[in-house]
């Protein structure tokens, strides 16, 4: 259970406190409502390209990381295809300096040439060295597309091509910040050796005066209903053979989230899993599998991929993976086996509790997902599903014609054969 006040400031900027006075640190969390998601087909990888953007410095702090180094701070950020979430942590004493930092990025991020060129070439490194000079690197930029025709979840959010960051103009960059980049799209937690007071006061000294920008209206083409299965073979430099067998699933909000993230446990968390169980040990199929869930806000996908053994065909080997699905389908899951994985995830979500950071993103993505007292109802969410809603969504997902297969076949492997 966290507890947590809210307020508001005038210029739309929701801030959310949790005071927790068993650490001596605090945590400002900042999430931005816009990821890969937000961009258009045609300029992808902007979201990204900002998260790296972010740390070039604003007008007045040209050196975004020496005054939070001096005073003891650590900061970070990650992007998604739904959000942007940035956040410090440092010593309760010193909060004030992160309000100061964050608050002159969101108000005059320094837009030079110098640090567009700088961040441009940066993530362009990222994209060759993570997704085009690594093995298996490229498979979301083949699942992805192969799997979603409308939806902007289609392209990975590094982007879909280098091309688009290579060429992304300094007018273009500045019209993404001030769509997205402003008080009213963005959700601030302030965790750890904090009060309610100390934050109204910073939050009002530091962030008020920033004008709230215009609203951002959310509509994005909605993903149709999968009706036939669909296959690609990809050839390439890597060790070995894999196989990604992508089922769209239900959205971040819907009750079946729960059944369908209960299910990739019950598939695949840990060695007494029925993947792991069947497939890796008892008979030798795969040298590694997994199944899981992306956590997207719209449509997800429910993803099983694996590396067969050497001898092992793609084609047999999807044939195991559907023989486990059907299982599933087919056959009701006993109470013991489902509440361990219940019990798992329970576990987990307490031991996140443990750490400010933790309590301060899931606040703030609860917060934009729907409201943050939500974050403490999750634990009964799983409770309540039953084996028989764990079969009748097995059912609903793992159909042909709601899969798309990635074969990624080994060229070394076929130079051997």
């Amino acid at each position: 259970m966290i507890n947590f006040n809210r307020f508001k400031l005038d210029n739309g900027l929701t801030i959310l406190v949790h005071e927790d006075h068993t650490t001596a640190m605090a945590v400002v969390n900042i999430l931005y409502k816009v990821g890969a998601r937000d961009e258009s087909p045609e300029q992808t990888g902007f979201a990204h390209l900002f998260e790296h953007l972010m740390f070039g410095g604003s007008v007045n702090i040209p050196n975004y990381d020496a005054p939070l180094q001096s005073v003891g701070g650590e900061n970070n950020a990650f992007t998604s295809n739904d959000i942007t979430n940035y956040y410090i942590t440092l010593p309760s004493n010193n909060l004030e300096t992160a309000f100061w930092l964050e608050s002159d990025r969101m108000l005059s991020l320094a837009f030079s040439d110098q640090s567009l060129d700088v961040q441009r070439q940066v993530v362009c490194e990222e994209f060759k060295q993570r997704y085009l000079n690594q093995p298996y690197g490229d498979v979301w930029l083949k699942l992805r597309p192969l799997a979603y025709k409308v939806h902007p979840y289609r392209w990975a959010t590094i982007g879909k091509e280098l091309k688009h960051i290579e060429d992304a103009k300094m007018e273009d960059v500045k019209a993404f910040f001030n769509k997205f980049y402003t008080p009213q799209n963005a959700i601030m937690v302030v965790a750890g050796d904090v009060t309610l007071d100390e934050v109204k006061a910073l939050s009002e000294k530091w962030f008020a005066e920033i004008p709230s920008g215009n609203i951002y209206e959310r509509n994005l083409p909605q993903e149709p209903k999968q009706i036939e299965p669909r296959h690609e073979v990809v050839e390439a430099e890597v060790p070995v053979d894999a196989i990604y067998i992508a089922f769209h699933g239900p959205e971040r909000l819907s009750s079946d989230y729960y059944t369908t993230d209960l299910i990739s446990d019950l598939l695949s968390r840990g060695s007494s899993s029925r993947l792991y169980r069947c497939l890796v040990k008892e008979n030798p199929v795969f040298s590694e599998i997994n199944a899981y869930m992306m956590g997207s806000i719209d449509t997800n996908l429910f993803v099983v991929e694996g590396k067969p053994l050497a001898h092992i065909s793609l084609e047999e080997a999807e044939k195991n993976i559907w023989n486990e699905l059907e299982k599933i389908k087919t056959e009701l899951v006993l109470d013991a086996e489902l509440q361990k994985v219940k019990n798992k995830i329970e576990s987990t979500m307490l031991f996140a509790e443990l750490s400010i950071l933790d309590k301060a993103m899931n606040l703030a993505f609860f917060e934009m997902l729907s409201k943050a007292e939500d974050y403490n109802l999750e634990v009964e969410k799983y409770n309540v599903v039953s084996p028989n809603d764990i079969q009748r969504v097995a059912r609903e997902i793992f159909v042909k014609e709601n899969s798309s297969t990635l074969y990624y076949k080994s060229k070394a492997k076929e130079n051997v054969e």
